[in-house]
């Protein structure tokens, strides 16, 4: 079977990128059960993923190997600028590089489980490559790079 080729996809999502949670057990001694529930943290951002990239979905969803491009840009805590009249300036010292939570494979699963919620693709499965950058910014969100895996 010959499979599609596509343009490569992007799009920009406004907002502060929230990481997928991770799913938690508790132990329900009065049912005498283990039971497992995700909190929903991170639902708007999701949200948000899926309305972008509605008018970038194929008529069928995508297949064999993609490759998945993502950089974030997370925004800048107050300690990143001058203080006074120069208020809105930069320090010299101010990263450039996102070091913190949230961990860069959870910002990526949360974008590659709403794709494949809202059927850009059959299976995040399909997703083999593909760099995903942390930044600081002005302007948060996630610029999302979708192809055909080279």
């Amino acid at each position: 079977m010959r499979e599609e080729r596509i343009e490569p996809i992007q799009f920009f999502v406004h907002g502060i990128p929230k990481a997928q949670p991770r799913p938690r057990a508790f132990y329900n001694k009065h049912l005498g059960q283990a039971r497992v529930y995700e909190a929903g943290t991170a639902e708007a951002w999701k949200g948000a993923i899926a309305l972008a990239a509605k008018q970038y979905l194929p008529s069928s969803p995508l297949t064999g190997p993609l490759s998945v491009s993502l950089m974030f840009f997370m925004p800048r805590p107050k300690s990143h600028y001058r203080t006074g009249k120069h208020s809105d300036e930069l320090r010299p010292d101010a990263p450039e590089w996102h070091s913190g939570k949230p961990d860069r494979d959870n910002l990526e699963k949360a974008v590659l489980d709403s794709l494949t919620h809202i059927g850009m693709w059959k299976d995040d499965g399909q997703v083999c490559t593909g760099p995903v950058d942390k930044k600081y910014s002005d302007k948060p969100g996630a610029l999302i790079t979708i192809e055909k895996a080279p």
